[in-house]
């Protein structure tokens, strides 16, 4: 594995600055996890399900965060490759994307979602699911949990891939 370059959220400072230290944190484990897999070792699956492999999961964190902050909060259509009829879609596409493209794209992707918060702030609210509202603080939470829980995922692929393990 590549060396760790991770940078520690911070111990004190704003509501955001810290949320967004935790979540730049676990987005740069999820990268860490990535790099150093051959493409074949990247694509292949050592679980149960076929769709969980490291470029699987780096495509559907790349497209949940599309979702939440360029769909959700900035009205933006849906562009990701799922639909009712191809639950599945970003996990199956990977399986014909470089690593590198698919790390290349969930960095700028996680960028993006960054540059929304910094404009937004965490209060700021959006029309959400029937007739309600969300705000940035809920989505910026909720992608804590959701890469958490794939990081988490990654290290368990990781270690049965090539035995790395680690943070």
């Amino acid at each position: 594995m590549t060396a760790d370059t991770r940078i520690d959220p911070p111990y004190t400072g704003g509501e955001l600055a810290q949320a967004e230290g935790f979540l730049d944190y676990l987005r740069a484990t999820v990268v860490m996890k990535a790099r150093g897999l051959s493409e074949e070792d990247a694509h292949k699956p050592v679980l149960p399900s076929e769709l969980m492999t490291v470029a699987g999961l780096l495509s559907h964190l790349r497209w949940v965060e599309a979702y939440w902050f360029r769909t959700v909060l900035c009205g933006e259509p849906d562009r990701a490759p799922y639909s009712k009829e191809r639950p599945d879609g970003e996990f199956e596409d990977a399986a014909r994307i470089p690593t590198a493209r698919l790390v290349d794209e969930y960095e700028a992707e996680c960028a993006n979602s960054r540059a929304v918060t910094a404009r937004m702030g965490l209060e700021e609210t959006r029309p959400f699911r029937n007739g309600g509202d969300i705000n940035a603080r809920w989505v910026v939470l909720h992608m804590i949990e959701e890469t958490a829980r794939h990081a988490g995922h990654l290290d368990i692929i990781r270690e049965l891939l090539d035995g790395v393990t680690g943070e």
